[in-house]
């Protein structure tokens, strides 16, 4: 299959620089992937396409302070830091700009009113990725002063700065295992209102944790789909959502997941599980385009992802690539609001 395959045409204006005026207020984009239709709604309307005995699962990640700000240690230049996963308790693998003047042995430090983090490069690798060290010099726990200090890692297709507002809207309501630098998106669209009153439906709800990493942004640099390669994510299903995930493939009911990140955990699960999803922790580098066989989920909500990106090719892969891409076009058409801000996809 050819990348190109899987382009589409998006004026730059439909890109949402902000949440919605308020969490909720998303629309919703409904595809039935058997028929090829579509509906135009609101986030609102999700418990009417969804039934009794359906079971939602969500991605409880939490997304933390990623990026750092700071200066050169002696010269004073400016330094920005996006820490991308964490290797040990001092070493991270991170992007750091300006890259040609930041080589192994260099310093560089970051502070603000929560604290002080002394950083070294340690070695440098391709695309402006570095192993970084860092410390706090003044004492304290280094995470805590991340949180506090360190700007939220919005995605670059965000052209302003990060706000107050994002540490709130750029997080999910049921986040709660720190260690992702992107959000699980799809999950962004929930209210305490919306899940009451889907668990008054009758719609279970389990979650389970798959860390996003930056290469949910990773762009696709060869011509041919199946040579792409997916950056690994670390993922963990506890013991009760297993079972209830089991019980529900066991009893035919729907397993519908809130995001590419649970769709991709849960169906890495069933590969290593030969079909039934296994309670563990693991890394998933599971690349999923079309004619990929989904064994877990028979519903996903989703977010409008790039054109030619991996999270369209597996939206493609579960609802049908021309019955996506025509789903898009008239997504473009009537002026929904596209990425990780925008507006959502179901799936069904």
């Amino acid at each position: 299959m050819f990348v190109s395959d899987f382009d589409y045409d998006l004026p730059p204006h439909l890109i949402a620089q902000e949440p919605a005026s308020e969490r909720g207020a998303s629309r919703l984009m409904v595809l039935d992937r058997h028929a090829g239709s579509t509906h135009a709604g609101v986030i609102a309307d999700l418990p009417g396409w969804l039934r009794r005995g359906d079971l939602l699962v969500v991605n409880d990640t939490r997304v933390f302070p990623a990026r750092l700000m700071g200066r050169r240690v002696p010269s004073g230049g400016m330094v920005e830091c996006l820490l991308l996963r964490r290797i040990d308790d001092a070493r991270w693998d991170a992007l750091v700009h300006p890259g040609q003047k930041l080589k192994p042995g260099r310093g560089f430090r970051c502070e603000g009113p929560g604290g002080v983090i002394a950083g070294e490069i340690l070695a440098q690798h391709t695309f402006g990725r570095r192993t970084i060290r860092l410390w706090a010099p003044n004492g304290g726990d280094v995470d805590a002063i991340i949180d506090a200090i360190g700007h939220m890692p919005l995605p670059p297709y965000i052209k302003r700065n990060d706000t107050s507002e994002d540490r709130d809207r750029y997080q999910t309501i049921f986040a709660r295992a720190r260690g992702s630098v992107a959000a699980p998106t799809a999950g962004l669209h929930f209210t305490a209102a919306l899940l009451d009153t889907l668990d008054r439906q009758g719609v279970e709800r389990v979650a389970i944790t798959l860390h996003v990493g930056y290469g949910t942004f990773k762009p696709v640099r060869t011509a041919v789909v199946e040579e792409h390669r997916v950056d690994p994510e670390r993922f963990v299903i506890h013991e009760a959502a297993s079972a209830a995930i089991n019980g529900a493939l066991d009893e035919g009911r729907r397993v519908v997941a809130v995001g590419t990140t649970t769709a991709r955990a849960l169906e890495s699960a069933a590969i290593e599980g030969a079909g039934r999803v296994a309670a563990g922790a693991g890394e998933t580098s599971l690349f999923i385009y079309p004619s990929f066989r989904f064994q877990v989920i028979r519903g996903l909500l989703t977010n409008f992802h790039l054109p030619r990106s991996s999270l369209l090719f597996l939206i493609c892969a579960f609802g049908g690539r021309e019955n996506v891409l025509a789903a898009y076009r008239r997504a473009v058409e009537e002026d929904f609001r596209f990425y990780s801000y925008g507006d959502a996809m179901l799936v069904l």
